[in-house]
């Protein structure tokens, strides 16, 4: 699927025209007011929306925030949630973070440090790199996040079979808007701004409760579900049954069986 990115804000009228020209999704940075130059907002998510793209969420502040481990990684959590709250990004998507620098093998304990930092700080919400290729393939090893979006740039013309999204070719022009192009191969991480189906799983006694992100991840993907009476029993024992069978439906779902 063919996909943009790029830093200044699409219009209306110019993601219809980029969605015309073939494009399925556009990938906006998700950061604080402060880069209002480059910030995507409601607005113009529900633009991307209504011209029949994706989006793909991406935090970055400056090209090496990485380096800085993970308080760092911690500092940008907080502030990339505040923005995903805002804009109403919904749960169960994924939030990218960037290293976009050429990295060395030096970098990698702190890139690692840095996702699983900003990781705990998005609760919810799946994390994503943006990032080379060695750096794609460090951090699908260490288990660092879910998702990975490769960049060409210092990539030496490799490509990971790790990648989600690849990035082969940086500025461009679509409908006067500068833009680099992407291609995406599945568990992006997209959303819109469409409204939330009403079968969608709400439970009456998991608000408070720690794991709430989690049953409401479960559940989405048919691995688990709530009671009848519209609860889920959080602190109810699994029977040996259940277990089996929550077994089963996670092992069709990590295999993409239906």
């Amino acid at each position: 699927m063919k996909g943009i990115d790029c830093a200044n804000p699409l219009t209306a009228s110019k993601a219809q025209a980029i969605a015309a020209e073939g494009y399925k999704f556009a990938a906006r940075y998700l950061v604080p007011d402060k880069y209002a130059w480059k910030r995507l907002i409601r607005l113009e998510a529900e633009a991307i929306t209504k011209a029949g793209m994706q989006i793909l969420s991406v935090f970055e502040t400056s090209a090496a925030r990485p380096k800085g481990g993970a308080a760092n990684g911690k500092a940008d959590g907080i502030a990339a949630y505040k923005e995903a709250v805002a804009i109403g990004q919904p749960l169960g998507s994924a939030i990218y973070t960037a290293c976009d620098w050429d990295t060395t093998a030096a970098d990698y304990n702190a890139i690692e440090q840095y996702l699983l930092a900003f990781a705990k700080e998005v609760p919810g919400y799946e994390v994503g790199v943006y990032a080379e290729y060695a750096v794609i393939e460090e951090m699908a090893k260490r288990k660092a996040c879910r998702h990975f979006w490769q960049t060409y740039a210092w990539s030496g013309g490799k490509r990971s079979a790790h990648a989600n999204v690849y990035q082969y070719k940086n500025g461009q022009v679509i409908a006067y808007h500068g833009v680099d192009l992407n291609e995406s191969y599945g568990n992006e991480g997209f959303w819109n701004t469409n409204p939330v189906p009403a079968d969608k799983p709400v439970y009456s006694d998991i608000d408070k409760h720690w794991a709430k992100y989690d049953i409401i991840r479960v559940t989405e993907a048919g691995i688990l579900a709530g009671y009848p009476d519209g609860t889920f029993k959080p602190n109810q024992p699994l029977t040996r049954a259940e277990f089996a069978s929550a077994l089963v439906r996670f092992d069709k779902y990590i295999k993409g069986v239906k």
